[in-house]
């Protein structure tokens, strides 16, 4: 997602675009950076701030729920939530990254006080989820770290670096292998902003799976196994990756007001989930 620049509020109204497959949703969000599938339904992670800071500590962020073409209040604005970005959903948890924290909600009991996990000082950018196991990994992006948090009891979590990674942002784990999606956290793109992979989770090496450049956010898997979406902000766009030859292709997406930030993104039933985070929006688009 866009670093620490502040970008200008662009309200568009939810519709059915003219590309078949193709609709936007913007009730009830607010500078959205993550979507998950969730039940049968897709969870939206919100800044709800006026402007937007990826590194913002006013507390007015909250969760959205969309189903049937109908958003409505999930987790709402109680203090413990900036900048919400990437999500995981675990038995009757939901674990939310903001800022240099994890915030752990019961989804059984969402008005119940939530388990806040701090990351080391420094580590200011805490921004993707996934699980393997016992295993909880966090990207943080400032700090060129992944990290592991054992989530299998109930003695509380407590971060442990696992991995340094440029700039790590989005994370998936497909069929045991890990993915990274890089992005630089000053903005300034190099050429260690690709696409990892990382095969052997015992043995964590990198390599490069992906190696054009980009500012890269989001990835998902697609609904056939077959590919790996990615999201760009510089271009913004959506590209699809062959896991079996590393091919990559444009995902084709017309829209009168085009995306600015495609930011954490998921796959659901056919469909990509896109939060298009400074147009305030998600975008869905049939694979």
């Amino acid at each position: 997602m866009k670093s620490l620049l502040t970008i200008m509020f662009m309200g568009v109204c939810g519709y059915v675009s003219a590309q078949a497959g193709l609709s936007v949703v913007n009730d009830g969000l607010r500078f959205c950076e993550s979507t998950l599938p969730y039940n049968n339904g897709i969870l939206i992670a919100n800044f709800g701030t006026e402007n937007l800071n990826p590194l913002n500590d006013e507390g007015k962020g909250y969760i959205m729920y969309y189903k049937d073409g109908k958003t409505e209040t999930f987790i709402p604005t109680d203090g413990n939530l900036s900048a919400p970005k990437g999500m995981l959903a675990q038995g009757d948890r939901l674990f939310v990254c903001d800022v240099n924290k994890i915030v752990v909600y019961s989804t059984v009991n969402k008005t119940s006080k939530p388990v806040v996990i701090r990351l080391p000082e420094g580590h200011l950018f805490v921004n993707d989820l996934v699980a393997d196991g016992k295993y909880l990994y966090a990207s943080v992006t400032n700090s060129d770290r992944i990290f592991r948090i054992d989530i299998s009891g109930d003695k509380g979590y407590t971060p442990e670096e696992w991995l340094k990674v440029p700039g790590p942002n989005g994370l998936l784990i497909n069929n045991g292998s890990m993915y990274v999606a890089s992005y630089p956290a000053d903005g300034n793109t190099t050429g260690k902003n690709v696409i990892y992979k990382i095969g052997d989770m015992a043995n964590p090496k990198l390599e490069k799976f992906v190696d054009i450049a980009g500012q890269y956010d989001g990835i998902a898997t697609s609904t056939d196994g077959n590919y790996i979406y990615i999201t760009n902000w510089a271009p913004a766009s959506v590209s699809k990756v062959s896991l079996s030859d590393r091919s990559v292709a444009p995902v084709n997406i017309s829209l009168d007001s085009p995306l600015i930030g495609p930011a954490d993104i998921s796959v659901k039933e056919g469909y990509i989930y896109i939060p298009d985070l400074p147009n305030s929006r998600v975008v869905i688009v049939k694979e």
